[in-house]
């Protein structure tokens, strides 16, 4: 199953549900999808969705499938990778009303580097993202936190 998450933010992301029905309705996505579309307006033609999922339907979710298609947030990111799921990101543009400016795009270039998701910066190749995605080793996320926390340690103690 493929878990399509838009986050819980204001902003519509309509530009991407309707590439993911197009996509479904042309075969080209075979798997199942379940959508949260958030304050989204377009209504998916194709696949399930609901506008909001509390934590524990979320994280049930997401446990459950196999690939993300998000936004390009942080969080979702993050917490997809970690869970060892494909994840396929689309920066959010100011352009269309999806967010207040382009920032997504910094995000997922960083993101892209890690070699740790599939990034899709032009929405109308989202279907060739899909198809990289399913065939595609991703590297684990590293999270340096504890490299942070060392550090901070280390210094506090040439403090005493």
């Amino acid at each position: 199953m493929i878990f399509v998450t838009l986050g819980s933010q204001k902003f519509q992301f309509d530009r991407l549900l309707k590439k993911i029905d197009e996509l479904v309705e042309a075969g080209v996505i075979k798997d199942k999808v379940f959508a949260q579309i958030g304050a989204s307006t377009y209504t998916p033609k194709h696949y399930e969705y609901t506008y909001f999922l509390d934590r524990e339907k979320f994280a049930e979710t997401m446990d459950s499938c196999n690939a993300v298609i998000t936004h390009g947030g942080t969080g979702v990111i993050i917490g997809a990778v970690k869970k060892g799921k494909k994840v396929i990101a689309v920066p959010r543009l100011a352009q269309y009303g999806e967010h207040v400016d382009d920032h997504q795009l910094q995000l997922l270039h960083q993101f892209d580097d890690l070699g740790i998701i599939c990034a899709c910066y032009d929405l109308e190749q989202l279907g060739a993202c899909y198809q990289t995605a399913l065939n595609t080793e991703y590297r684990t996320y590293q999270s340096n936190t504890n490299v942070i926390i060392q550090s901070i340690e280390e210094y506090l103690e040439s403090l005493a």
